[in-house]
């Protein structure tokens, strides 16, 4: 609580309680350290390249992976301070300022700027609610990977090319880098379990019906995803023993300290490898998760703008620089992400974005669970209170119980 505090006296200091001038942009992020602080110095930049006469305002609130930062904005949005825009997660994650009214639609904009052209149809349509967009896509990510050390495959008697092809040929070689003893499998603390259930979902699944278990097409009760939830609880017998204390940072180190042979994590990874100078395909491996080889489970950071906001005109000219070509590769090149639109190219990114952009172009695209692609805030908490159970319990039957009800409950 007072760590919440502290960060909304520090946001309330840098806006201030009264107008700001029409020059100034307040742009609201997480991005406050790391790779995520040079992708936004990056397109903050662009910003002032474009648009000389505005003047950008960092309303960056640190900590928490961006619990922090979306309880200061909760916060400001029910107080009616809206920033004039504010990072979110593509897709459901929006779901509930978009029905208090709290949020504008930039259909407007996307047709202005050629975007509906630009952006692929696949994600077009998961970011449309009645025909309105309320976000602009900044990069996207992949989250269906898996991260594995090659010394450690190597080691454990694996050809660090081979590559299987579904779950239970992983589950084979988990077997045999078991046997090996070395940890199969890192992972930590509850969101990034929620984060391995998704793509256990979605390898077993496909992509209609792991999608379809966000709208109604597939039921949760059905046998296909009682043999994922097992799935799930089975490759969790692989991990550490301590990942409740890990965030996903740590749970990547262990990979790099050959502790532990994989990690499944979206491709922000990559740059925790990158950072560390280590090369793909030499150092360490990556794949999509077993199962998943045709499809592209997606975030994207995307930002809004807000019924309220002070400055719109500056905001909409962030949304223009956010979307644009320069905008979109410079931003993605440092923050190691890839461009939401198309049509940009690999030119200045490295091997394994180029690999990304090219899965982006072909791929099937869905929503990401764990990262408020595919439910409302609401569901995605209940599952993640699901998943805190199953640590405590390890109960696949009770587990997969809770996930029906909180389908139940929340899908519309």
């Amino acid at each position: 609580m007072k760590s919440w505090l502290a960060a909304l006296a520090v946001a309330m200091t840098v806006v201030g309680c009264g107008s700001a001038p029409d020059t100034d942009v307040e742009v609201f992020t997480w991005w406050a350290n790391g790779s995520e602080r040079a992708g936004l110095d990056a397109l903050v930049k662009v910003f002032e390249e474009q648009h000389p006469g505005l003047t950008f305002v960092n309303g960056a609130v640190a900590g928490g992976a961006g619990s922090t930062a979306r309880d200061v904005l909760n916060y400001r949005m029910g107080a009616g301070d809206p920033p004039d825009t504010f990072q979110a997660h593509a897709g459901k994650e929006l779901t509930d300022y978009i029905l208090g009214n709290r949020v504008q639609d930039l259909k407007g904009l996307y047709d202005e700027n050629g975007w509906s052209s630009v952006f692929p149809e696949q994600l077009l349509q998961l970011l449309t609610v009645d025909g309105k967009i309320y976000s602009v896509p900044s990069n996207m990510h992949r989250a269906n990977v898996v991260w594995g050390n090659a010394d450690v495959l190597t080691r454990a008697g694996l050809d660090m090319e081979s590559r299987p092809e579904n779950l239970d040929d992983w589950f084979v070689q988990l077997d045999r880098i078991k046997a090996a003893g070395i940890t199969p499998l890192a992972i930590g603390k509850d969101w990034t379990q929620v984060h391995l259930l998704e793509v256990v979902l979605l390898a077993r699944l496909g992509a209609d019906d792991y999608t379809g278990l966000f709208t109604g097409r597939t039921d949760w009760r059905s046998p296909a995803v009682a043999g994922a939830v097992a799935d799930f609880g089975r490759l969790m017998s692989y991990t550490n023993s301590d990942f409740q204390f890990l965030d996903w940072e740590a749970a990547t180190q262990l990979v790099i300290d050959g502790k532990a042979a994989y990690n499944v994590m979206g491709d922000w990874a990559e740059v925790v490898f990158r950072e560390q100078d280590w090369q793909y395909d030499v150092d360490y491996v990556a794949f999509p998760v077993p199962g998943t080889a045709d499809e592209f489970d997606f975030l994207a950071d995307s930002f809004t703008l807000p019924v309220g906001a002070r400055d719109e005109g500056g905001a909409k000219a962030w949304l223009e620089t956010v979307g644009s070509v320069e905008g979109q590769k410079a931003f993605n090149i440092a923050k190691g992400s890839i461009p939401a639109r198309t049509g940009i190219g690999t030119d200045g990114f490295g091997t394994y974005q180029a690999t990304a952009i090219a899965s982006y172009m072909s791929d099937d695209i869905v929503p990401s669970l764990a990262h408020g692609a595919a439910t409302p805030v609401r569901w995605l908490a209940d599952i993640t209170a699901a998943i805190r159970q199953f640590d405590t319990k390890q109960d696949v039957a009770a587990l997969t119980a809770a996930l029906i009800a909180a389908a139940e409950q929340n899908r519309s």
